[in-house]
């Protein structure tokens, strides 16, 4: 199916719903969706972004500022992931009590308004991953229609590259404690550490970034075409003292580059089913 034919009948089954709660988190499938939900269902839409410790505040300022662009308000959710005992002790399922939690209250203000549909930008590719969350989506009858029009990861940044949206190349995002190895809990301190160290990258020219958090050690997952920037001139020197000033004491580039998910590939077989 051509892009054009995805994106109509995204829009034909919004338009069958007529009104919506949408989960929006300001990356470009949510944006991608908010545009189409925008265009059909109008003043019948309520879009919601949830804030927490775990997401860096840059990413609500943009947010706001692409449903802007669009004429579109949001409401700012303020979730409290890290007062769950569930969610701080960091176990696989971690992202489920976090969607739970979320959906649970999207769910309220669905009901509040008295609208049917809670929808959710998922798209064909996260079928492929390990995903948690994806069980709370199910026990709260959340919807996600670029799934259901059959947009994968390429497809949603095709089509917005075909609107002209400005986040159609956007480096993909995730909730800073994806950068925590199961198992280890999760604190303010160890997210701040990691949100620093991300800015830092970010504030030199690196475009898709993750610095995963191992204890006294630093991970730092690049583009595999940033290499040569991190390994020529000073640029080295700069990171690790950078990092070591964050409190890591060992500083390491991961050879496979960045990829989603890096997190799970140490999930056995069992729990990935």
């Amino acid at each position: 199916m051509m892009i054009e034919q995805k994106w109509n009948r995204l829009k034909e089954l919004l338009r069958e719903m007529e009104s919506a709660v949408l989960a929006y988190s300001g990356g470009v499938d949510s944006s991608l969706l908010l545009k189409a939900a925008a265009e059909v269902i109008g003043a019948r839409l309520v879009v919601v972004t949830a804030y927490s410790e775990t997401y860096p505040q840059s990413e609500l300022a943009a947010a706001k500022e692409f449903a802007e662009t669009l004429g579109v308000a949001i409401r700012v959710l303020h979730t409290s992931e890290l007062e769950s005992e569930e969610f701080v002790r960091n176990s696989p399922d971690r992202c489920y009590h976090c969607k739970k939690e979320l959906f649970g209250k999207l769910r309220q203000i669905a009901a509040d308004e008295g609208i049917p549909f809670l929808l959710d930008g998922s798209n064909t590719d996260d079928l492929n991953d390990y995903r948690p969350g994806s069980r709370a989506a199910g026990e709260f009858s959340v919807r996600s229609p670029l799934r259901e029009a059959g947009f994968s990861k390429a497809d949603v940044r095709d089509c917005a590259r075909m609107l002209d949206l400005p986040v159609w190349n956007k480096p993909a995002l995730a909730c800073l404690s994806s950068r925590i190895p199961y198992g280890t809990r999760i604190t303010p301190t160890i997210l701040e550490r990691i949100q620093s160290a991300e800015e830092f990258l970010h504030a030199h020219g690196f475009r898709q970034v993750r610095v995963r958090h191992h204890g006294d050690t630093a991970r730092i997952e690049l583009e595999q075409n940033d290499f040569g920037r991190v390994l020529s001139g000073d640029m080295a020197g700069k990171i690790i003292a950078e990092f070591k000033r964050l409190g890591y004491i060992y500083v390491c580039l991961d050879l496979e580059g960045y990829r989603t998910g890096a997190m799970n590939e140490a999930l056995g077989s069992l729990q990935r089913t």
